[in-house]
């Protein structure tokens, strides 16, 4: 990308668009362009396209989505599909008719089959049902994925997708209600180690295994992306490793300083039993993460504290 570019990134405010918008400017991008989903709604087909007229990016970044953990999949799966479907559709489709140079749909890992083989490769894609618990979000997502496909192979387009594997960071959502198992593991040790509770429960038998992916260095590999990726294919982001949700809570807890007992309720759902993407695709690329995920936890501990009473409850 040029430095000059008017580069669009769509969901800025987000945990990954922040994280974008960081990586450009400290690139020395200046050029870029956002708006607040209260200045554009991206479900607004007719808005979308009046933006797109008047700001005429170069490229885009489209990581603006609505997101939630599995109690907020579960409880709200039309709006998953109906508000992530029509923000990939209007925007991918505004960058078709404006021209612009390159887009980057950003997806998740949530996108893969259930049982998908391990580590999961990017043409598990729709090889096997969906995890019952995000199968909204999921669906919306591919259909983002094949607009991008598509638009290649019929208007020749440069749009790619990327699929990072679970992702956290500064500006996470913490709330109890609705965010991932992280940034609410986060929260819960933390709220339980004020209280002195001797005992914390958490959803789940814990023997999931997840991996993890920090926001910034997401941003990192969606800028190598754009410069150095062009295919019809998406490409999988993550770290390569993975860790038991028992395991992440030990070590949250040792992060956060809870000395109380963790507790596991396998009545409440697991979700995917694994979820390790195969990213040797993107390793061949020259990319690979920086921060650990000792290192990253940390790094959000302290933004958290900083920014708690602020946090969406």
């Amino acid at each position: 990308m040029e430095r000059h570019a008017k580069i669009y990134v769509a969901g800025h405010r987000g945990m990954v668009g922040s994280a974008l918008l960081r990586a450009l400017q400290a690139a020395g991008y200046q050029n870029l362009i956002t708006r607040t989903s209260q200045e554009l709604n991206l479900c607004d087909s007719a808005a979308v396209q009046a933006f797109y007229q008047a700001t005429q990016p170069d490229y885009v970044f489209m990581a603006a989505a609505r997101v939630g953990g599995i109690r907020h999949n579960a409880t709200a799966p039309y709006n998953f599909l109906y508000e992530n479907l029509m923000m990939a559709a209007n925007v991918i489709e505004g960058a078709r008719l404006q021209g612009v140079k390159k887009l980057l749909f950003l997806g998740s890992s949530c996108i893969y089959p259930k049982f998908a083989p391990q580590p999961i490769a990017e043409s598990a894609l729709l090889t096997g049902p969906l995890e019952a618990t995000n199968e909204a979000y999921a669906v919306a997502k591919i259909a983002g994925i094949k607009l991008c496909t598509f638009a290649r192979q019929q208007y020749g387009c440069d749009f790619i997708s990327a699929m990072p594997c679970n992702l956290y960071g500064l500006g996470d959502n913490f709330s109890l209600l609705n965010s991932h198992v992280l940034p609410a593991l986060i929260r819960k040790m933390h709220e339980a180690k004020l209280r002195g509770d001797p005992v914390l429960e958490l959803w789940g038998t814990g023997k999931p295994l997840r991996e993890f992916l920090h926001a910034d260095d997401v941003a990192q590999a969606c800028l190598m992306l754009m410069d150095k990726y062009s295919a019809p294919e998406h490409i999988n982001i993550g770290s390569g490793e993975e860790i038991s949700i028992a395991d992440l809570a030990k070590l949250i807890a040792q992060i956060t300083g809870y000395q109380g007992e963790l507790r596991f309720n396998p009545v409440m759902p697991d979700g995917t039993p694994r979820k390790l993407m195969d990213v040797s695709r993107i390793r061949s690329l020259g990319w690979k993460p920086s921060l650990s995920l000792a290192e990253g936890i940390r790094g959000v501990y302290a933004w958290y504290l900083t920014h708690e009473t602020s946090l969406r409850q």
